[in-house]
């Protein structure tokens, strides 16, 4: 039985994307507690790695290859060598929560006795592993999903541990863009706006008076996000004085340090609002078109507000596909969201996602 097979060479596989990144840190944890004195890598995206790089129980960063610069040629030649590397190592177990045929195709290269994924997985993934993990039902949330590994490898399920260190580095730098928008040692407010998807969108008036009843609070509203973000953040920013607009301007590890620093954090579905979770910092996050039951905040149902309608969830990406003119999000209103906000700031606030 696995539960009692030790492993000296162990890769998990997780490439993307943030949340899902900071879903599976319970996993890498539990790897950890299992086999102590076992090399832990983990192959995952050079643009998550910011994420797991510096954690204690990790041994080392595989990088994923991705937007090579080159003909398909020089794709192929990094992609080989990338595969080459990972066949070197001989991991003798794999640990394969991504569960895609990239994944797998890394799974089958290191020739590791022992290759687990789970049943079911996509793009026919599944052939490349030796074992593999029933999913009963998708009503269950990720975490608790990519936990029921441990039950195939003999590490508990209980006191999820999602600890995120990064490095003082990095800490410096977040302090010292702080510090050039004369915000060192104010009370923060984090408002993140973007997301992947179209319908997770909340509005951006919405977004611009939730920032200006945090200035009244006596915060200091900060906009940040990805490069992409930058329009809507632009856009909040200019109805909301005094709002500080650095969308683009951080890396991963920088944002997660400004949410460790921050008092509270607004979203919608998205990486962020999985990383301030994991960093214990209260978040209030617009829900629509998902359900949080299954990616929703980790153990903290009172930060998802959602306005419950019929159609609802729908999963649907984009709004020219949605038929109700995308009334989970258009029906939230800026009130639910400030009565969501003022709850949390009101009250001690226990970090723990567990």
């Amino acid at each position: 039985m696995l539960e009692r097979r030790a492993f000296d060479r162990i890769l998990l596989i997780k490439l993307s994307a943030v949340g899902d990144v900071v879903h599976a840190l319970p996993v890498l944890a539990g790897l950890r507690a299992r086999f102590p004195a076992s090399r832990i890598d983990w192959l995952i995206k050079p643009d998550c790695a910011d994420l797991v790089r510096s954690h204690p129980a990790l041994s080392n960063v595989v990088s994923f290859p991705r937007r090579i610069p080159g003909s398909p040629w020089v794709k192929a030649a990094s992609l080989l060598a990338s595969l080459r590397s990972v066949r070197r190592t001989r991991y003798d177990l794999v640990v394969d929560l991504h569960g895609q045929f990239r994944s797998a195709l890394y799974a089958l290269a290191s020739r590791a006795p022992v290759r687990i994924g789970f049943a079911g997985s996509r793009e026919g993934a599944g052939l490349a592993y030796t074992h593999r993990v029933p999913v009963p039902s998708l009503e269950h949330h990720a975490v608790d999903r990519y936990l029921w590994f441990g039950d195939l490898l003999g590490f508990a399920r209980r006191d999820p541990d999602f600890t995120i260190r990064l490095p003082p580095e990095t800490t410096m730098t977040a302090e010292a863009l702080l510090g050039r928008h004369d915000l060192a040692g104010q009370r923060l407010a984090i408002l993140m706006p973007g997301t992947v998807w179209e319908t997770k969108h909340w509005g951006v008036d919405g977004f611009a008076a939730v920032g200006r009843h945090l200035a009244e609070r006596g915060f200091r509203v900060i906009l940040t996000g990805t490069a992409q973000d930058r329009g809507r953040a632009a856009a909040i920013a200019a109805a909301c004085p005094g709002a500080i607009d650095i969308c683009g301007e951080t890396s991963l590890g920088q944002l997660a340090a400004l949410i460790r620093r921050a008092t509270i954090c607004v979203t919608n579905d998205s990486g962020p609002m999985h990383l301030a979770v994991a960093l214990g910092t209260p978040v209030v996050s617009a829900f629509g078109p998902t359900n949080p039951v299954r990616t929703g905040p980790y153990h903290r149902p009172r930060s998802v507000v959602r306005t419950g309608v019929p159609c609802s969830p729908c999963y649907i990406r984009t709004l020219r596909l949605c038929p109700y003119d995308h009334r989970c999000m258009t029906s939230l209103s800026t009130a639910m969201i400030i009565d969501r906000i003022d709850d949390f700031l009101a009250e001690p606030f226990d970090g723990s996602a567990a």
